[in-house]
């Protein structure tokens, strides 16, 4: 008997790719000649879906901005995902694996091809630090809660009971 037959929980993965990626110049070929230490924006987001019963995509986007004073050096957006099997996992787990575990497995990949596209169009490549999925997931709850918080405060009439 199977795994995915029995009770057993089940945690593969089947694949990871490259999803996404694109690579912005504007200002090429001047930026070239800029001497000026560049500033640099990554913002970071985790999107897990279900595809069909017992199969998530779970990806990974990056968005790397560089400016040069007003001037963008280059803007580098990408999207490295996986697709994994998880059946016969209890629920209340099911959002740690979805937004922790399996960001960390498709982060190294997606760290690579950035670090790749950047150098090979021209730029010292930028490599991406380790991230803490748990705590950013952690924080992404606490924000979240703060939120509700606010709008059940915002509703919140003295003198009235809810």
């Amino acid at each position: 008997m199977s795994a995915t037959m029995s009770n057993e929980p089940v945690f593969s993965i089947q694949r990871t790719y490259l999803k996404d990626l694109s690579l912005e110049i504007p200002n090429a070929p001047q930026v070239f000649l800029e001497t000026a230490q560049p500033t640099v924006e990554i913002q970071l987001d985790v999107g897990p879906q279900q595809v069909v019963e017992g199969i998530f995509d779970v990806a990974v986007t990056v968005t790397i901005t560089t400016r040069i004073g007003e001037n963008v050096g280059f803007l580098v957006e990408a999207t490295e995902a996986g697709i994994f099997e998880i059946r016969n996992v209890p629920d209340d787990q099911m959002p740690l694996l979805l937004n922790v575990v399996c960001p960390n497995i498709v982060y190294p990949y997606l760290r690579a091809n950035v670090a790749d596209v950047i150098q090979r169009s021209g730029f010292p490549p930028i490599h991406l630090a380790e991230i803490n999925f748990e705590g950013l997931y952690q924080q992404r709850l606490q924000q979240e809660q703060e939120q509700e918080q606010g709008q059940q405060s915002s509703i919140y009439v003295p003198g009235q009971t809810q």
